[in-house]
């Protein structure tokens, strides 16, 4: 057996490194969180440029709109983070008009939808544990937003599918999310 022998059915090869290692489904994020890490920040600076970066190159699978969860060791310590989103208290079942609790919200709308907790979660964590400065460890996350980034065929297949999923959404509120993802013509397209 060699030190790069693989017993599992993969077709990647073992990495090994030194002084840090992201892994994740986007190079281009696994590539901002190692930044982090070579200019001196730690793991949690890595973490939260990782997952930033991730909130534009992989949308459909990651949104700053979510939730976000963090265990960290510091020390002897074990710190645990619920950034979980809020909903209001006057959004009772009946408020949103969902009639009898069945145990099921509906998949679309306004009723399942809460407060993003992502973006305290990252604050609160920055401050507490983060090193570099948080708008270097935001940083390339916004340097790939502006710029745009190459789409891969993965989350092209996710958009394809939530043209067809949100197609009756047409109301100005969804004007955004046309514009940007789905490119409507303007003859079919309400404008802001």
């Amino acid at each position: 057996m060699t030190a790069n022998a693989n017993p599992y059915n993969r077709s990647r090869e073992p990495v090994f490194a030194t002084g840090g290692m992201v892994a994740t489904s986007q190079p281009l994020a696994a590539e901002a969180g190692l930044a982090m890490l070579r200019a001196g920040g730690n793991a949690v600076d890595a973490a939260i440029a990782t997952a930033a970066t991730l909130t534009v190159v992989e949308p459909t699978q990651n949104g700053i709109g979510g939730d976000a969860f963090a265990l960290i060791w510091e020390g002897e310590t074990l710190h645990g983070l619920n950034g979980s989103g809020r909903m209001p208290a006057a959004a009772t079942r009946e408020a949103l008009g969902l009639g009898a609790d069945d145990g099921k919200l509906p998949p679309h709308g306004w009723a399942p939808v809460t407060v993003p907790g992502t973006p305290r979660a990252w604050a609160d964590l920055h401050a507490r544990f983060g090193r570099l400065p948080f708008e270097e460890v935001l940083a390339p996350a916004i340097r790939y937003a502006g710029a745009g980034v190459p789409l891969s065929p993965v989350v092209a297949e996710y958009w394809r599918r939530a043209r067809r999923v949100f197609a009756d959404c047409s109301g100005p509120e969804h004007a955004p999310w046309w514009r940007v993802f789905c490119k409507r013509p303007a003859s079919t397209h309400f404008s802001l």
